[in-house]
């Protein structure tokens, strides 16, 4: 009782950096079918585009000699703005060429093509650092200032990478509140998400909407992918594999289609994610391990899926004809 005391304000602040991680994630699937009621599986691949895009530019800047000369938050500002730029553009790309020439057809059609795209983009990823880098296994350089530590009381003490990790997630989450609530566009989207066909009567240009609608997700997603190769170092083709399908979990689980549902959702998952690594061990004496934490993640999506489909904070979606 005592260890579990001991370790709780760490596994709590675990739990914390996981869940804004999913969260920024989530935020990809919830924009996406907040405006087509599709569920973009390729999400995950660009969440990876964004890691290897920020691991690209450091490794860049490391053989340069310009990592150690440049400002660190320049660095960082750099690296999380190129993410979520080429993100964007490849999600943008995404709907153009796999998803908008399905649009219409039957849900399971685009919903084939968005699973052919995410293997299409794992490989081609592969393909391109295997023949830019000879590996397709890319470690981030260490930046000493994100290796550094703030204490917390007596008991904690957060890497500046993990309060890197929540203050961007947070201030990325409040800018796609305001964008989507406080300007002409952003009702420009949700008028598109409640009737698409009265929007365009109304001089929308549904397209470009939905075009905008993959790029603002995928900038999140790439912002996700530069975070989480910050925080963890190694990334891969497949690395947004896992976490794609827990921010899926996660959308779920707070609504999907909503945005703040999204951020509870990735919370919440996070925070039962990081309870289970930690103390599913402890409780049961060693019979289960850390290696054990992704079954509850999923134990969830079942579960609600099952007992609550809208979610936490889910809302009710158009309807055809209504």
């Amino acid at each position: 009782m005592d260890l579990a005391l001991n370790i709780l304000p760490q596994v709590l602040m675990d739990g914390i950096v996981l869940g804004f991680m999913y969260a920024l994630i989530a935020l990809g699937y919830t924009m996406v079918y907040g405006v087509l009621e599709f569920i973009n599986f390729a999400h995950s691949e660009i969440f990876v585009i964004g890691a290897f895009v920020g691991v690209e530019i450091l490794l860049l800047l490391e053989a340069s000699g310009s990592l150690a000369t440049l400002h660190p938050a320049f660095i960082l500002l750099m690296v999380l703005l190129a993410g979520m730029l080429l993100s964007g553009l490849a999600a943008m790309g995404l709907e153009r060429i796999a998803y908008r020439p399905l649009r219409g057809a039957p849900r399971l059609v685009p919903l084939i093509s968005a699973i052919g795209a995410s293997f299409f983009l794992q490989d081609f990823i592969r393909l391109i650092e295997s023949l830019w880098r000879n590996t397709f296994y890319l470690t981030y350089p260490t930046l000493d200032l994100l290796e550094t530590s703030v204490k917390l009381g007596m008991a904690v003490e957060v890497p500046l990478k993990s309060i890197l990790v929540i203050a961007t997630a947070l201030m990325m989450l409040l800018g796609l509140h305001l964008f989507v609530n406080r300007t002409k566009v952003g009702t420009a989207i949700r008028a598109v998400a409640q009737d698409p066909d009265t929007a365009s009567l109304m001089g929308i240009h549904v397209n470009r909407i939905i075009t905008l609608t993959f790029f603002v997700g995928g900038a999140m997603g790439g912002v996700a992918g530069v975070l989480f190769g910050l925080h963890y170092s190694l990334v891969n083709p497949y690395s947004g594999f896992i976490p794609g399908l827990k921010a899926f979990t996660a959308a779920v689980l707070g609504g999907i289609g909503n945005i703040p549902g999204a951020v509870l959702g990735g919370i919440v998952l996070g925070l039962m994610e990081a309870f289970a690594a930690s103390y599913l061990s402890i409780l049961t004496n060693g019979a289960f391990g850390a290696e054990y934490k992704d079954v509850f993640a999923f134990a969830v999506l079942i579960l609600i899926l099952t007992f609550r489909p809208k979610g936490l904070l889910g809302e009710k979606v158009r309807e055809e004809g209504a």
